[in-house]
């Protein structure tokens, strides 16, 4: 499954900048709500071990969500994350990434198109793998920034782009809007050069850029006044200042200028 590589690629990417921190720069805090970086370390484990739960133990993942999700509308998810996932500093680093690299094995062969559970609706579990891909890649950023690096992304990040798109009904929705009948026109260049279109040409409404840009919209990695983004038309305008591509909650996309490539 091409969404199974994808995952791998971009949990290895995270991986490689991850290797020669210590502890002290693993408890560095990072722009995104001052989680530091082995706070992310610890998200994304967990999330990846409830997804594999939900593929090849459901009963464990249904009563470990049964479990959690009242606690953290409650407490928040840092601490109940925290109380799951116990290990810190490099040791969190190498269960990750002995996790990942597992998982991922045993994903082959798995019919894409399976049904499975999550804390939200039902998925499939292409869109699951996605989902994680997505989450990576953006808690990623958090690690990218803080660490003063600028990621090298490739054309996977396709499948985070698509997933954008298609949460455009959820985008307004969780922000409470009507859904708009019609979706921009999207013009977005990958970056291997590719063009990527999706709907049907408008350019009265249209959002123009890209990929990356496209995707760090959607993930809430960064506000469009600082991307390469250009909207027309106030259906285009609106959903790129508020999009979110992620289930949960309503999330405010980050303030201008809050998000970046730290220096020194």
């Amino acid at each position: 499954m091409k969404q199974t590589v994808d995952f791998l690629a971009e949990c290895e990417a995270l991986s490689a900048v991850l290797d020669p921190l210590d502890g002290d720069d693993l408890a560095r805090p990072t722009q995104f709500k001052g989680w530091r970086i082995e706070d992310v370390i610890v998200h994304l484990y967990f999330w990846n071990l409830q997804a594999d739960h939900s593929i090849f133990r459901p009963d464990e993942f249904s009563k470990t969500i049964a479990d959690i999700l009242p606690d953290i509308q409650q407490r928040g998810m840092r601490p109940v994350e925290n109380e799951r996932i116990t290990l810190r500093g490099a040791a969190l680093v190498e269960e990750w990434r002995d996790h990942y690299l597992d998982f991922c094995a045993r994903l082959d062969g798995i019919d894409p198109k399976m049904r499975v559970k999550w804390a939200g609706p039902d998925m499939s579990v292409r869109s699951s793998i996605t989902a994680r891909q997505m989450e990576t890649w953006a808690h990623g950023h958090e690690v990218f920034d803080c660490l003063g690096q600028s990621r090298m992304d490739t054309d996977r990040i396709e499948n985070i782009v698509i997933l954008g798109v298609n949460t455009f009904g959820w985008s307004h929705m969780v922000q409470g809007f009507d859904v708009p009948d019609q979706r921009p026109y999207l013009k977005l260049t990958a970056p291997s050069g590719q063009i990527w279109e999706y709907g049907d040409v408008d350019m009265e409404n249209a959002v123009i850029g890209s990929a990356v840009s496209f995707a760090q919209v959607v993930t809430q990695t960064r506000n469009v006044a600082d991307t390469d983004l250009q909207m027309t038309g106030d259906v285009a305008q609106r959903w790129m200042e508020t999009a979110q591509c992620f289930a949960g909650g309503k999330e405010p996309p980050p303030n201008q200028g809050a998000r970046y490539v730290q220096q020194g």
